[in-house]
């Protein structure tokens, strides 16, 4: 996640109100002159790498491109919010975080944590399941382990690649990045 300094979400058309629409204008640039956190010899030597126009257009190479590039998820999680559906993203992210659980006393905590969030009926971040699913993870509860949201994560991964991936391809948000990145080449 990019420190709160560094990210401010990407513009959108004209339908927020304006003090939305304002805070929301800069992203792209954002995103674009601030340094990629894992080049660790730039680190060292002080040296910041920009978001480069490759990298940026390798996103649509396919969806889990753009969740493995840290600005590619900041982009993705921005978008997601302009729809009111970035709770997908946080559940799919929690559920990653999840499976790097390595201690059994915090597993079943984790694990409630999350049903409670994300996947029981009425929850403050209900993802869109179906009840089979919902169900079995309701199951899988009783006794939790590194494997019990797969299922649920797997449907929510797919909803976001086949519903919101495209749609954030064709977005303002990231077509103004491309743009942006393209024009500090010039």
């Amino acid at each position: 996640m990019l420190p709160a300094s560094l990210w401010h979400p990407p513009p959108v058309r004209n339908c927020l109100p304006s003090p939305r629409r304002d805070k929301l204008s800069s992203c792209c640039q954002s995103l674009s002159d601030h340094a990629v956190g894992s080049d660790a010899p730039a680190e060292r030597t002080g040296q910041r790498q920009r978001l480069s126009t490759e990298e940026a257009m390798r996103w649509a190479d396919s969806f889990d491109v753009l969740l493995s590039h840290k600005y590619g998820l900041a982009a993705f999680r921005a978008f997601l919010k302009t729809e009111f559906s970035e709770e997908n993203l946080e559940f799919w992210l929690a559920c990653e975080d999840f499976k790097k659980t390595r201690s059994a006393a915090k597993l079943a905590a984790k694990a409630q944590r999350i049903f409670e969030e994300f996947i029981d009926v009425q929850a403050p971040r209900e993802v869109n399941i179906d009840f089979q699913t919902r169900e079995l993870t309701r199951r899988n509860m009783q006794e939790p382990s590194l494997s019990c949201f797969d299922q649920a994560q797997g449907k929510v991964h797919s909803l976001m690649e086949k519903d919101s991936y495209p749609r954030f391809l064709r977005s303002k948000i990231y077509t103004d990045l491309l743009s942006q990145t393209q024009r500090r080449l010039s």
